[in-house]
């Protein structure tokens, strides 16, 4: 082999080692766990909060850097518990996910109001609505007809959503995950707080979630009969101009207490926030509260008797042995 030749062989594999190494180094670069080593002065400041300036109404919380991962503060975040219309947060996604048409009308069947147990709805058997308008009233207003209408019209209907709607949770690595329909009507969908940040860290990279969950009002327009319904927003806080949402759902089962979720801004930060299993309509709302003002502060304030009684009930049934420690 001549040296001109030996030069431009060496340099083909000098060429082909780089750019091994580079695709090497940018699939770590995307499979790398975001780290939380790394972090700004603001950042340090949040993860120093006094963990015993905070008090929530939640049997179980947890309040989540956005950005970086990093838990503010846990409270039995890893508790499974139902989590009731929550639910409809993964529902959202597994619909946007299979890139079904947002302008196709579905129709709303008697089969998917009798998977409900009949529960009560507005909306009219046959009649028919935008999916990305079901997917909306869904999130915003937490309409169970329209959840059930999104899974049963899925491709391969109700069985091959839930499939998909638990192999995302799995994906997402939402290890005490478990769905079993796509409203939360059953109380055998379960999750965890933590399992739930994750969830909603995920929900905020899809700008339709982030407008839809946010939306304050909305006229639904149907067809098949024609009649419109107007839908509110069951999170009150999206209303006021102090709270900057991004995304959000409320929840609410006798098994699973008042729930609330956010990604909320506070001081130009992305923030979650995960409200588990509260006693009394406003109280997720007021832990929410508390929480910012806990960030911004340094204190929460303190929360009712009530709801520390409501809360050791609850732990004496879900984990006796918390009450020997407290």
């Amino acid at each position: 082999m001549g040296i001109a030749r030996i030069f431009r062989r060496l340099g083909q594999l000098i060429t082909l080692t780089s750019c091994t190494t580079l695709v090497t180094l940018s699939h770590a670069a995307e499979t790398q766990p975001l780290q939380v080593a790394a972090v700004s002065s603001a950042t340090n400041r949040l993860l120093n909060l006094d963990q015993d300036k905070i008090e929530l109404a939640s049997v179980s919380a947890a309040v989540i850097d956005a950005r970086t991962g990093a838990p503010l503060f846990q409270k039995h975040a890893d508790m499974v518990m139902p989590i009731a219309s929550i639910t409809k947060v993964m529902t959202a996604i597994v619909t946007l996910d299979a890139g079904l048409p947002l302008n196709e009308r579905i129709t709303f069947t008697q089969a998917q109001r009798k998977a409900n147990n009949n529960y009560f709805t507005r909306i009219r058997v046959d009649s028919t609505l935008p999916r990305e308008d079901v997917i909306r009233i869904a999130l915003m207003s937490s309409e169970n007809m329209a959840a059930s209408a999104l899974g049963h019209t899925y491709p391969g209907g109700i069985d091959a959503f839930v499939k998909a709607m638990n192999a995302k949770a799995a994906e997402l690595g939402m290890s005490q995950t478990r769905f079993v329909d796509p409203t939360g009507l059953s109380e055998h969908n379960v999750s965890t707080a933590g399992d739930l940040a994750l969830l909603v860290r995920a929900a905020a990279t899809y700008p339709e979630i982030r407008e839809y969950s946010t939306t304050k009002g909305f006229t639904a327009r149907f067809k098949k009969p024609r009649y419109t319904l107007r839908y509110g927003n069951t999170n009150v806080l999206v209303h006021r101009k102090s709270w900057d949402i991004d995304v959000t759902k409320t929840g609410y089962l006798n098994e699973a207490g008042r729930c609330l979720v956010m990604m909320t801004q506070i001081q130009g930060r992305d923030t979650v926030m995960i409200m588990l299993n509260s006693y009394g309509k406003r109280t997720p709302i007021g832990d929410a509260g508390r929480i910012k003002r806990w960030i911004t502060t340094g204190k929460s304030g303190k929360i009712s008797d009530s709801a520390r009684h409501y809360q050791r009930q609850q732990l004496k049934q879900r984990l006796p042995e918390e009450l020997a420690l407290n």
